[in-house]
């Protein structure tokens, strides 16, 4: 049984474009109209939960800036506290220096 090549392309060609000719199955305007307002409300919501995360960043970020100027603030303040206890410090120990040297004959 054996066939010859136009045999063969001839049998096989119906097969070939049947397959060829399937399609998805048609969408009604009614079923189209939906998946578009679906798709739609689908944006609005990504749109909605991406403008909540903005605005829950954004106010920590502005609750970070908030605590960072407090603590320059203090930083600030503790930098002239130490400034002023050096100060103090370099008084005391040079008025010993005066006085050490004094009554230390060389």
């Amino acid at each position: 049984m054996c066939m010859s090549s136009t045999e063969w392309s001839n049998s096989s060609r119906p097969l070939y474009f049947s397959m060829q000719k399937k399609q998805r199955p048609k969408i009604s305007r009614v079923q189209l109209h939906r998946l578009a307002r679906r798709k739609r409300s689908e944006i609005k919501e990504t749109k909605k939960d991406m403008e909540m995360r903005n605005l829950k960043l954004y106010m920590e970020n502005m609750s970070i800036l908030e605590e960072n100027e407090k603590l320059r603030k203090k930083a600030s303040l503790l930098h002239q506290e130490n400034i002023a206890l050096m100060s103090e410090f370099q008084k005391k120990f040079s008025k010993f220096d005066r006085v050490s040297t004094k009554e230390t004959p060389h």
